[in-house]
């Protein structure tokens, strides 16, 4: 009994450091694939300098999180899809608006999690007021049995670049300093 145990637990270590979960699993390469997600970052010019758009996850666990919980527009995408296509798509999704115009394209950043982020960056101007975001069900409050629906992002922002820094995620922080360059070696 004792040797069948230790076996099942090494067989369980070893399913979980491959990360074999169906949802992770390629069946193709036989290799986990890593997440990746793809977005628009919206920017402007005003009197005071370059604005950025950023946007708060909705839902519970971010509610009273503010510095650090913002996030550039975006979304996961398949392997098939096209990053390009799937950031325009995430950008509707979670704004409720299309974008259109001369986008530039940043170079992915891999955030800690393994997820790679795609983003392009567009000069344009929206009022955060008319953002509507598409919504997400979950089972809240936990263990409850009841399905609530949240907005995926409950608000959007525009932030000069030094205050978008101390909002967004810190993982996408090189987003925002790619942005910089790109607009000093433009000037």
């Amino acid at each position: 009994m004792v040797k069948s145990i230790r076996i099942l637990k090494k067989i369980n270590h070893s399913a979980l450091s491959l990360n074999l979960n169906p949802e992770f699993y390629n069946p193709t390469n036989k290799q986990p694939m890593s997440k990746q997600s793809a977005g628009i970052l919206l920017y402007k010019h005003t009197a005071s300098g370059v604005e950025v758009l950023l946007v708060h996850p909705g839902g519970p666990f971010f509610a009273k999180k503010d510095t650090g919980a913002w996030s550039v527009p975006k979304g996961e995408f398949e392997e098939n899809e096209v990053p390009f296509a799937a950031a325009k798509r995430e950008f509707k999704e979670e704004t409720g608006m299309d974008v259109n115009g001369d986008f530039f394209e940043l170079t992915p950043v891999k955030l800690k999690s393994g997820k790679k982020v795609f983003v392009w960056a567009l000069k344009g101007d929206l009022d955060p007021a008319q953002v509507v975001s598409n919504t997400f069900e979950m089972e809240w409050p936990p263990k409850s049995g009841s399905k609530k629906s949240f907005p995926e992002i409950d608000k959007a922002a525009w932030f000069s670049i030094a205050e978008a820094k101390e909002k967004i995620n810190t993982g996408q922080l090189g987003i925002l300093e790619q942005l910089e360059k790109m607009l000093a070696d433009v000037h």
